[in-house]
């Protein structure tokens, strides 16, 4: 396989998973806000480390069940019906925007924030089971492949992905943070659009294996 191929692969697929607002990207912006940009990329930059492991983890599982096909197809069907239902939870259901909150951007510690990122991150297990799924999927339709050059062209492109989404957090969240595309309902929107787009790869994917 084209490492260069797959590399983007895991760009875009982090890239997507870390845009909703979230406990990472959020104080990433909030110690950008507070203490400076430099501050905001050691603590992205810590988070980062985490985010190797732990795609790389999610990659080794994805490998393991590429060898139990049986396991892959409950888990497929599964998935399908989770994506579904978050979809329709967050187009129709969680419309009306919360009120609005002041938002405390003061930090206790402001000598370790690579190590803050690196503790916060580790208690987001979420990109374990999102890369594990995400990269067999892409196994499956033959856009990538579980050797070991792959594996780490994944796993450094799902690395630079998440960095860059934090960077754009930062350096952008100041300006855009009264804007509409801000706002809880907006939020919404976007994460019932991926999630849809995710259930309808799975539905073909799905179909196709009937």
């Amino acid at each position: 396989m084209n490492i260069t191929i797959i590399f983007f692969l895991g760009f875009l697929v982090a890239l997507v998973g870390v845009t909703p607002p979230g406990l990472l990207n959020m104080t990433a912006a909030k110690i950008s806000l507070k203490d400076g940009h430099s501050r905001g990329i050691m603590f992205s930059a810590g988070a980062c480390t985490i985010v190797i492991a732990q795609t790389y983890i999610g990659v080794l599982f994805a490998r393991y069940l590429s060898n139990h096909q049986d396991v892959v197809v409950i888990l497929q069907r599964v998935a399908f019906v989770l994506f579904v239902l978050i979809t329709i939870y967050f187009l129709l259901l969680a419309k009306k925007d919360p009120a609005k909150k002041n938002v405390d951007f003061k930090v206790k510690s402001k000598k370790s924030r690579y190590f803050q990122g690196v503790l916060l991150s580790a208690l987001n297990v979420f990109p374990i089971p999102y890369q594990a799924y995400m990269s067999i999927t892409l196994a499956s339709f033959g856009w990538m492949d579980f050797e070991q050059t792959s594996i780490l062209s994944y796993v450094a492109g799902a690395v630079s992905g998440s960095f860059v989404m934090f960077y754009i957090y930062i350096f952008f969240f100041d300006k855009i943070k009264n804007k509409s595309i801000t706002s809880q309902k907006s939020m919404n929107y976007l994460i019932g659009t991926v999630t849809g787009v995710i259930s309808i790869i799975t539905l073909f994917h799905i179909i196709g294996d009937l």
